[in-house]
């Protein structure tokens, strides 16, 4: 009876003190965020990444959009943001023998972007940044032959602009239009690459 009172204590003890060890850490990180450490904000930032990048497609949603969640790598950050860059490509079906894009790399990135910007501001956990920036690449083939990655969107968000937008019920093209994102396309429908927006840092914006 005592052995087993003792086991009981020393289990209740060990998760007691594992408890306030995560306690502090977050806190720790916590602290180092509000004071602006850069470090530890792109620590936190490459360790949500890289869960990204290993994770299963959750549940609901489409593996084309988790896909292009799971091309997304980090170019820079500063003390409230940072910036993001992945890849998108089309979606094609077979329709009376052809096979026809029904999705264009634009349009995919557009869903990309908006998953992108939600997990950017909202998931990260002990961070919350004030915007991100998200810029989306697709293949363009030349007359040689050789395809380049180029951009098609970029698009800042902004925490204040989409803090009360409804995740679910926002269109993509409807949440890119409400941040201002930059893209272009040819008259007759054809995809065009652009200049990313321009990245500041902290210190600059402060300048």
């Amino acid at each position: 009876m005592e052995w087993g009172i003792l086991i009981i204590l020393l289990i209740v003890l060990f998760i007691a003190y594992a408890i306030v060890q995560e306690t502090r850490a977050q806190m720790h990180w916590r602290g180092l965020v509000a004071a602006g450490d850069v470090d530890a904000i792109r620590q936190l930032l490459e360790a949500e990444v890289e869960s990204w990048h290993t994770e299963r497609v959750p549940r609901g949603t489409p593996a084309l959009l988790w896909h292009g969640v799971q091309t997304a790598v980090i170019v820079d950050v500063d003390a409230t943001g940072t910036r993001l860059s992945c890849s998108a490509e089309g979606e094609s079906a077979i329709v009376d023998g052809r096979r026809v894009e029904t999705s264009s790399p634009l349009a995919e990135g557009m869903k990309i972007t908006m998953k992108l910007a939600e997990m950017a501001l909202y998931d990260v956990p002990n961070l919350k940044l004030d915007r991100v920036q998200i810029d989306v690449y697709t293949s363009f083939r030349g007359e040689s032959g050789r395809a380049d990655a180029l951009c098609v969107l970029s698009t800042r968000v902004e925490r204040r602009q989409v803090e009360h937008i409804d995740w679910e019920e926002t269109a993509a093209p409807d949440f890119v239009e409400l941040t201002a994102g930059r893209f272009a396309a040819a008259d007759d429908g054809r995809l065009m690459a652009i200049e990313p927006l321009p990245w500041q840092d902290e210190a600059m914006r402060r300048a």
